[in-house]
């Protein structure tokens, strides 16, 4: 069973919400490639880890989103928020060098659903959607754009759900 993220929406606007995330330990995976290559490539290291491929066997469950941030010119983030609440020193450590363990603090950010394919086109559209419509509603973005997939497994066509993401530090 896939555990979902949690948090709290801390205001509603038309079209968007704002949510507070608690804090969290979040596994990365830094990789190369166009958006959907990278996607694929990141996921792999995570699911590994999740599945006891740590320093302690510890299994995880699988949770959703999975977080997708551009890092640079055909460079992306891949992320999974571990579930439950864990002590950041307790958490085992990744045997692939490729995986990192990041300890984030409590956040509210802006974000934008949808439903429909993954493309490259339509998460930058639904990000400066997002971006203008949070400017409207006087909040200030607080970093770059991300994107969530919701649906862990893949869905048919227009059942699979997205997000856009981004910080915001006034809500």
């Amino acid at each position: 069973m896939t555990e979902p993220q949690p948090y709290t929406v801390v205001r509603a606007f038309p079209g968007f919400d704002v949510r507070r995330y608690p804090d969290s330990i979040q596994l990365q995976v830094r990789v190369r490639g166009d958006v959907t290559g990278a996607a694929g490539r990141g996921v792999r290291p995570l699911l590994r880890y999740l599945r006891g491929h740590n320093s302690s066997a510890t299994r995880f469950a699988l949770t959703a989103p999975v977080l997708h941030e551009e890092a640079g010119e055909d460079t992306h983030l891949v992320s999974v928020v571990l579930p439950g609440q864990l002590d950041p020193r307790a958490v085992p450590s990744p045997l692939d060098d490729a995986v990192t363990v990041r300890a984030v603090p409590a956040f509210e950010a802006a974000a934008l659903r949808f439903r429909g394919g993954w493309s490259t086109r339509r998460f930058v559209d639904r990000g400066l959607q997002l971006l203008g419509q949070v400017l409207a509603a006087d909040l200030l973005p607080d970093g770059p754009v991300y994107y969530a997939r919701v649906d862990p497994k893949p869905a048919a066509g227009l059942l699979t759900r997205h997000e856009v993401l981004v910080r915001v530090t006034s809500a």
